[in-house]
């Protein structure tokens, strides 16, 4: 059951205020375990893997069950599977920051993926569900819009843990928040679910991509060091390949799939997915290394490190909005073939990072440029994919592009580091890992420019149309559409990840 609540009233903001604190622990802990990860390597004396692991353990998890996650909230109530999500990751959060051995905080990072599943989709679906249709676009709008000061909250306030007193403390942060967000979900949150949501929940189809990934990353991790001829990494990368083989298949038969594979049937959602793949994969690889490579070889301490990507997320804020709105005029086409294209040319700035650099002529110009082209694509790429798939699976359709940036993003945290020679203890010696860095970067670069370019190819803007004035009775209030008209601010507003 629905409760049709107003965006300005009180109990409008009690729930707009536990979707948005709920959310922001997911998109603080992302942003600062990269800050933390070069303390974390020397903490526990360990090689580049490990640290690739600290970070993919989480966003394997994270996908795999993220599709599964948003099924369980449709069926059960979403209400109860957000809470069960903040919980779940807080003690998860508890784990991390007490874990022993870098082997115990990488199994903690998987268990907080879980709960950060559980919660991701419930947050926006609350939303959706609890608010009158006029008011949505302002409550997503707002909870996008906080949720980007979060981000922008989280390098800083992480650096300044890490540096001030230990890489533990960053896991801390989420404690207090959790309490307080199942506090205000509990009392003032109400609970809605999906009355078509039939069926039994996917859970074959989560368990197969789920352990397809954990197969495919393992191997892309480990084949560097053990060699891609170890029996262990082969059984590992054929086993994961045929296991997301299953997964497809598994989803073109069962009755109740939790991807409709029928999604793809359309050319414009399709290739809005492997433009987004290839930008996110970019993206995830070359943002992994690069606070690694400030604090190790440009001498920055981890709060200026944390600090250093800030213009990043104003630029984001400031422009995304007005993005959306230029692409819902002249079509998204221009903007994800120029976008991807920008974002390149961020990246292949960073090549002129070293030694003791000055951040204003060395990184900001590469943040600046790296900012103006996610701007101009990220909205655009959104609101492609909503408005590419059916009315009736806009949800679906948002929640596949969310999975597929956080795919990209696993793989390439996996790939990048060994394509460029970061393997080992790379990390700690700083002429091998800047000449490293510098090449990810370039390889980074290069994929965007492939996606702006798979854009300008197969991207195709909307046509026009003619509105011809028809008579009609004045009783007529139908619509012959099968949804509400887009509006551009309400889809420039909603995040890809």
């Amino acid at each position: 059951m629905e409760t049709e609540l107003r965006y300005a009233s009180g109990p409008g903001r009690w729930v707009l205020a536990a979707t948005v604190l709920g959310s922001a622990i997911v998109a603080i802990d992302a942003t600062v375990v990269g800050i933390a990860l070069p303390a974390i390597g020397r903490d526990f004396g360990t090689g580049m893997a490990t640290l690739q692991w600290v970070v993919s353990a989480y966003t394997l998890t994270l996908a795999g069950l993220l599709l599964v996650a948003g099924s369980l909230g449709d069926r059960y109530g979403r209400r109860r599977v957000f809470v069960i999500g903040v919980v779940w990751f807080a003690l998860a959060s508890v784990l991390c920051g007490i874990a022993p051995s870098a082997g115990m905080l990488i199994a903690a990072r998987a268990l907080q993926g879980v709960g950060g599943a559980l919660l991701t989709p419930g947050s926006l679906a609350i939303l959706e569900a609890s608010f009158v249709p006029e008011d949505r676009g302002k409550a997503i709008g707002a909870w996008s819009g906080l949720g980007g000061v979060a981000t922008a909250i989280g390098p800083f306030l992480g650096g300044w843990l890490v540096q001030a007193a230990s890489w533990r403390l960053i896991f801390a942060i989420n404690i207090p928040i959790a309490v307080v967000v199942v506090a205000l979900a509990v009392r003032h949150v109400p609970e809605s679910r999906d009355p078509q949501a039939t069926g039994r929940v996917d859970v074959t189809g989560g368990a197969l991509v789920t352990l397809g990934l954990v197969g495919l990353t393992y191997g892309l991790i480990e084949g560097p060091t053990l060699g891609f001829g170890d029996p262990v990494v082969l059984a590992a990368l054929v086993g994961g390949v045929a296991l997301l083989a299953g997964f497809a298949l598994w989803e073109s038969r069962t009755a109740h799939p939790m991807l409709p594979l029928d999604l793809f049937a359309s050319r414009q959602f399709t290739f809005t997915n492997v433009v987004t793949f290839v930008v996110y994969g970019a993206l995830g690889g070359a943002l992994f290394l690069l606070p690694i490579m400030l604090q190790q070889v440009s001498g920055y301490t981890a709060l200026e490190a944390g600090i250093s990507l800030l213009p990043l997320t104003v630029i984001m804020l400031a422009l995304s909005a007005r993005s959306g709105a230029l692409a819902a005029r002249i079509g998204p086409r221009l903007q994800m073939s120029v976008g991807p294209i920008l974002v390149g040319l961020g990246f292949a700035l960073f090549v002129r990072v070293g030694h003791g650099g000055s951040y204003l002529t060395e990184v900001l110009p590469a943040v600046l440029v790296l900012g103006l082209g996610l701007a101009a694509t990220v909205a655009p790429l959104t609101a492609t994919v909503l408005a590419a798939a059916p009315a009736r699976h806009a949800g679906m359709a948002s929640a596949v592009n969310n999975d597929v940036a956080r795919a990209a993003g696993l793989i390439a945290v996996a790939v990048l580091p060994a394509a460029a020679g970061i393997t080992g203890s790379a990390y700690l010696h700083p002429d091998e890992f800047a000449h490293g860095f510098r090449i990810a970067a370039l390889i980074s670069a290069a994929l965007c420019v492939l996606g702006g370019l798979v854009a300008a190819v197969t991207i195709r803007n909307p046509r026009p149309v003619t509105v011809v004035p028809v008579a009609a009775p004045k009783s007529c209030a139908h619509c012959g559409l099968d949804a509400p008209p887009a509006r551009a601010t309400e889809a420039a507003q909603v995040p890809v990840s």
